[in-house]
């Protein structure tokens, strides 16, 4: 635990071997916080907002960072059609049930998003708060479509400097805000140390289920599951150099939802960095004033 978390390994519903990390395990007074990546991220990506999260000292939480099948230290699947939001959607859920956690925030970058529109149709109860960094009912398929392509090319670099300077060639025009620090850490999140060097620590095959997406044609959305998150308090954030999540479906996302808070933050594309700037406070506060509504109303119910 000197590093901060503790490593949580469990067994698939078809089971694989997946792996979560658990920061803050002792802190049972308030909300956990479910952290879901991005399609080729990993757990790692949310070290510095768990971090946080789990040492702030007015609302200590307890925070599970998943790794889905076939990223990070969980088990690749032989059959890449499980590699899609309803088998991962489910995965969550038998990662919950065995840490006994029946309800949570939620933290979705990109795909971990997506997964959040599913959990409300398959469980919905388990949904506290909601946090989408940068992912919406609606996918734009041009933004899709730079990451396929980014994906088909990922470069191969055998040392940090080396891929840090090709993230920043391929990126860097989105996130002008990012410092050094900022890239390095990007790197140590999505690459792992092999004999052969740095390579991305997911499985290869996650490109070839975007192979067959006809990114020519607008994609289904998924308002009718977004509008049935309502309910529930919701923190909206996007990179104002996203193209993924557009300004329209954004602005769209906060005038359907009652209760949505929002967040441009400038500086950055597809996705934020949560660790950078205010953005560990403000989805702290997000949180406590979540959790604070939740209790009032539940008193008053009484």
């Amino acid at each position: 635990m000197s590093s901060g978390f503790s490593d949580f390994f469990y067994a698939s519903p078809d089971g694989l071997q997946l792996h979560a990390r658990i920061y803050g395990e002792a802190n049972s007074e308030h909300w956990p916080v479910v952290c879901l990546p991005g399609l080729t991220r990993n757990c790692r990506d949310f070290h510095e907002l768990a971090l946080h999260l789990s040492r702030r000292a007015q609302t200590p939480r307890k925070i599970v960072a998943f790794d889905y099948r076939g990223r990070g230290r969980s088990a690749h699947d032989p059959d890449i059609v499980h590699y899609n939001v309803g088998v991962e959607a489910g995965d969550i859920l038998a990662g919950l049930a065995a840490l006994g956690i029946e309800e949570a925030a939620f933290i979705g970058t990109s795909r971990g998003g997506l997964i959040i529109h599913v959990l409300g149709a398959m469980r919905p109860a388990v949904l506290r708060a909601i946090v989408l960094n940068d992912i919406g009912p609606v996918v734009e398929a041009g933004g899709l479509a730079h990451i396929r392509s980014y994906l088909e090319r990922t470069p191969k670099p055998k040392t940090h400097a080396e891929a840090t300077g090709a993230l920043r060639g391929a990126h860097g025009s989105d996130f002008p805000a990012l410092t050094e620090a900022d890239w390095q850490r990007m790197v140590a999140a999505l690459y792992r140390e092999t004999d052969e060097g740095l390579l991305p620590d997911f499985d290869p095959k996650l490109v070839d289920t975007l192979a067959g997406l006809d990114l020519t044609q607008p994609l289904a959305d998924l308002w009718p599951q977004f509008e049935a998150l309502t309910a529930i308090p919701m923190l909206a954030i996007r990179g104002a150099n996203s193209k993924l999540l557009s300004a329209e479906t954004f602005e769209q996302m906060r005038k359907r939802h009652p209760c949505v808070e929002s967040i441009t933050v400038e500086g950055q594309g597809h996705a934020p960095f949560l660790e950078t700037g205010g953005l560990p406070g403000a989805i702290a506060a997000f949180l406590d004033t979540a959790e604070q509504r939740f209790a009032g109303s539940r008193f008053f119910q009484r």
